[in-house]
């Protein structure tokens, strides 16, 4: 969501924010902004829109400071317009911040500060902060008037923060939502996300909720906001610049679909002892003893990851024999769960920052659960905050909707419940074959990618239709439910995911020869239920397109277009058919003319609630 860079070194920070401000644009984002200190004055740039305009308002304007910070906007209180962009100041325009997250009692404390004389400039709830720190100035200097505004705000904050009394350095300060220092030669960078920072050093300082740190050309102090001193340890991000580049692709998105096969090799490298049929995950070493008593998981997940909990339910139940339930994040902590120490909590996020899901382990670890992360970005909040797991390994991925993720996700989850199996009554012949076709599967993706002409003709066809519907089973309906998402993501078309056994208890009376379906039908131990599901669609005019298993000659007798995938184990063929699904979805936006890497209301990385 919303973006936070900011720079104190002894270079220009001109060029660096705004450069750091592009590395975040794939995040989401309908405003942006930037302040700059030379030592006397504060100056500050805003618009509505893309970084573009902003660059544009700029124009050739000299902007001089060693000392700056910048925001890309999402919005959430007041409409996208450039008041309501950050930086935002207090009365005086003496204090400056930009602010990620949500402030749950700002109308409270604006309507006290407008009885004391203040005037707000926007419908921001982020402003408030400027005017607390200011009327804290009254009694205290800079630093103090920002930790006493700290202990009375509500919500959730990422603040990076400036005062033109004090040019020569810069407060931040975190609490759910994430902020990194990046520590360099002579200099600091400070950013929501290590994406900004790499380009110039990968050593990093994460900050807790809590923490604040004082950010000056010469060093920076961390603290509580009761001031009291806290060592931290430096770390280093594990992947290069290079990597967050298009890399001659057209796109993001679509260099991150052909990045699949390295990306579940990178996911099972080292993990599968293929000849012994067990997976070893280092990352749960620590916990070995205790998941061998687990007698129930609840996966907990939000958006492309709770479609991989899903297929994650499949494969724990049906191989490691362990009931699984699967839940939004978002709705978990609204209910009673029924949690003791035999239940496992497994929170699978692409960014490890996802605010729902964050909440969602902090309760399970309130009432006792062993709580389990599958995660990406090393150093994340969830990555420390849950008590053992498992890296991707899949390195960044830009693009808004996830691809790459989602795939090693999937691995990942495969190799769990071969290691729960393997401990439980999963043979040595089972667990050899799904660690040797898992093994198999980074060929098989690419096998599945030389289809991308054939598949974006396809798209092409189905441009011009408005309404999907896609459908699956076992597996495979997960699938069809992130098959879905995909295009709605990316198109701006409406589609609908359903289990392919419930389409005729309602979703079939959509069908008519404007209303497409997909289904995704491999030879697995439900296919003739499926082939009967694509017969009802036919006989009502509908039009089929199927993702099927390559050497399936009948299928072409009931869909009108066919996606050819290899064969390989059932629980393995998510992995495969999932990725004609990307592909269609990305041909299909790509042809409407949509900037398919950064959809219009959507964010990577989703930090509020």
């Amino acid at each position: 969501m919303c973006g936070i860079v900011g720079y104190i070194g002894r270079k220009e920070a001109h060029p660096i924010l705004l450069d750091g401000l592009k590395r975040l644009e794939y995040r989401g984002y309908d405003s942006a902004g930037l302040a700059i200190s030379d030592g006397k004055k504060i100056s500050v740039f805003k618009s509505a829109g893309k970084i573009i305009e902003l660059e544009k308002k700029i124009g050739k304007k000299p902007i001089s400071g060693s000392a700056g910070i910048a925001h890309t906007r999402w919005a959430t209180h007041g409409k996208p317009s450039t008041k309501n962009s950050h930086p935002h100041c207090d009365c005086n325009k003496n204090i400056f911040l930009v602010h990620n997250g949500i402030i749950e009692n700002y109308q409270e404390l604006k309507e006290n500060l407008s009885r004391k004389g203040h005037k707000f400039r926007s419908g921001t709830d982020s402003e408030v902060i400027a005017h607390m720190i200011e009327e804290f100035g009254k009694k205290y200097d800079f630093r103090e008037a920002v930790m006493e505004t700290l202990k009375i705000l509500k919500g959730t904050y990422g603040l990076a923060i400036m005062s033109k009394d004090f040019p020569d350095e810069i407060i931040i300060a975190r609490s759910g939502s994430p902020l990194i220092l990046g520590v360099g030669k002579g200099e600091f960078i400070i950013a929501s996300d290590a994406s900004a920072i790499i380009r110039h050093t990968n050593k990093v300082v994460y900050l807790e909720d809590g923490e604040l740190a004082v950010v000056g050309k010469d060093g920076y102090e961390i603290t509580n906001v009761r001031n009291h001193s806290i060592k931290k340890k430096i770390s280093e991000v594990d992947w290069s610049f290079d990597k967050a580049q298009k890399q001659g692709f057209e796109h993001f998105m679509l260099k991150e679909i052909f990045d699949q096969p390295g990306a579940v090799r990178d996911a099972i490298r080292g993990r599968l002892v293929a000849e012994e049929g067990v997976a070893r995950l280092g990352g749960l070493r620590n916990v070995e003893e205790e998941l061998k008593k687990i007698d129930k998981i609840i996966i907990v997940s939000c958006g492309t990851s709770y479609y991989a909990g899903l297929v994650g339910e499949y494969m724990l139940e049906e191989y490691a024999g362990v009931p699984v339930e699967v839940e939004y994040a978002s709705e978990f902590r609204y209910r009673k769960p029924i949690l003791n120490k035999r239940t496992a909590v497994l929170a699978i996020s692409q960014s490890g920052e996802t605010a729902d899901t964050l909440a969602a382990i902090r309760e399970a670890k309130n009432k006792g659960a062993l709580v389990l992360g599958i995660v990406n970005v090393v150093g994340s909040t969830i990555a420390r905050e849950t008590d053992s797991g498992i890296y991707n390994h899949a390195g960044p991925e830009i693009g808004v909707a996830s691809t790459k993720a989602f795939t090693s996700q999937l691995s990942i989850l495969s190799m769990l419940a071969l290691k729960l199996g393997r401990q439980r009554e999963m043979s040595l012949v089972m667990g050899k074959r799904i660690a040797g076709d898992l093994e198999k599967i980074p060929k098989l993706i690419e096998k599945v990618l030389k289809e991308s002409k054939a598949i974006k003709k396809i798209a092409k066809k189905y441009s011009k239709y408005g309404n999907f519907l896609y459908l699956g089973r076992k597996y495979n309906c997960p699938i069809a439910y992130e098959g879905a998402l995909k295009i709605k993501e990316i198109s701006y078309v409406h589609a609908e995911g359903y289990p392919s056994g419930e389409m005729k208890h309602g979703p079939i009376a959509l069908i008519d020869k404007d209303f497409p379906s997909i289904f995704v039908v491999p030879k697995d131990s439900v296919y003739e239920k499926n082939i009967s599901g694509m017969e009802e669609i036919k006989a009502r005019g509908g039009k089929i397109i199927a993702v099927a298993t390559q050497g399936d000659k009948e299928i072409k007798k009931v869909a009108d277009d066919v996606i050819y995938i290899p064969k390989t184990l059932e629980i393995l063929t998510p992995l495969l058919s999932v990725v004609p699904l990307q592909l269609l979805a990305y041909y299909v936006g790509v042809s409407k003319g949509y900037d398919v890497d950064k959809p219009r209301n959507l964010a990577k990385s989703v930090t509020v609630e």
